[in-house]
């Protein structure tokens, strides 16, 4: 592994989760955090799933990360709490797997595994990303919310025969992949904070997409490839796009990387750089109706930047639908005043009659 390079991070004391949260992600956040009785309920759930018992087996069968084990990790998990300014250091383990994998789970106290996968992949600075990706994870609350896609996914599975339940139930877990895709997001910006390295931000995923060859790639092309998925084909591609999407817990390697370009393009992560970040502290003043605007913009500029010929082709079906309605409306109008006259005029013939 390579070592760290010469440079002094920015630290963010006190910092929101908000921060790094994608607007899509961070409403729904919002308001399962302000909905009343919610802690109660989570906190009975996890006695169901046995949050404890999922601990228990990691901690027998995969390697606890601390100053004596993986010690690499170990430096990198404490830089990262420190930049962050997290409140707890979450546990972590490395668990033997060849797929190159990072997750968190768990309610009360998540901790973050590392497949051995991903230990062979990566480099000192693009683990230093991943960390920073999963305890932004943790921060945020993201496993929880996993945790109940995941069970609603089984009954979704259980239920899928049944004409009504099952479109419900799925259509449920369809918002809910949705939201999972957007955390993701929000995790990446929490990498890049901890990092603060936009080049192993892209490796990461060019690594994910393409394996450990970085050298036979192109951090310029790859990111070119974004914008060729963005406005490939015709309507069927766009149809295929989303029923690629459907069931996608996670948004695909290649739109992660240009989403962290997009979010460094408009400005936001330079300003959480230069100390202009919401504060802990005033999380209590967030509310769901101003998370909703900044979503509902979100997804806007999103739809009004978007080449995906069917976006394109909805986007231009808007346009018509207004114009026609507008000339349909405006035919339909005279019409009725034609008809009107006519049918004045064939009344005063006949009370000359």
């Amino acid at each position: 592994m390579t070592t760290a390079p010469a440079r002094i991070r920015r630290d963010f004391p006190g910092i929101s989760t908000r921060a790094w949260e994608h607007p899509a992600d961070r409403t729904a956040l919002v308001g399962l955090r302000q909905l009343s009785g919610f802690d109660t309920l989570l906190r009975t759930l996890s006695g169901l799933l046995q949050e404890r018992q999922h601990r228990l087996m990691y901690l027998a069968t995969a390697v606890r990360v601390d100053e004596r084990q993986f010690k690499n990790l170990h430096q990198l998990r404490a830089d990262a709490v420190k930049i962050l300014d997290a409140q707890r250091t979450p546990e972590m383990f490395v668990l033997q797997q060849p797929d190159a994998n990072a997750f968190t789970i768990g309610m009360d106290r998540p901790f973050i595994v590392v497949t051995t996968g991903l230990l062979d992949l990566l480099d000192h600075e693009e683990l230093r990303f991943v960390v920073g990706h999963e305890l932004g994870h943790a921060l945020s609350g993201h496993a929880v919310y996993r945790t109940m896609l995941m069970h609603l996914m089984r009954i979704a599975d259980g239920i899928g025969w049944m004409p009504v339940g099952g479109w419900a139930v799925r259509a449920i877990v369809a918002a809910l992949m949705e939201w999972s895709r957007k955390s993701e997001l929000s995790g990446d910006r929490a990498g890049l904070l901890v990092g603060q390295d936009v080049e192993a931000s892209v490796r990461v995923h060019m690594k994910l997409a393409g394996g450990s060859r970085v050298d036979e790639m192109s951090h310029a092309a790859f990111l070119t490839q974004a914008d060729d998925y963005d406005r490939a084909g015709d309507l069927r591609d766009g149809v295929l796009k989303l029923l690629n999407l459907e069931l996608a817990s996670h948004p695909f390697s290649v739109l992660r990387a240009a989403e962290l370009r997009r979010w460094i393009a408009s400005g936001e992560y330079n300003r959480v750089l230069d100390g202009q970040y919401p504060r802990r502290e005033q999380d209590k003043d967030a509310r769901i109706s101003e998370e909703i605007k900044h979503a509902a913009r979100s997804y806007k500029e999103s739809f009004d930047q978007s080449e995906d010929p069917l976006i394109r082709t909805v986007r231009n079906l808007g346009r018509d639908v207004g114009a026609t309605v507008t000339t349909v409306g405006q035919e339909v109008g005279e019409t009725l005043s034609k008809l009107g006259k006519r049918l004045r005029g064939d009344s005063d013939d006949k009370r000359n009659e």
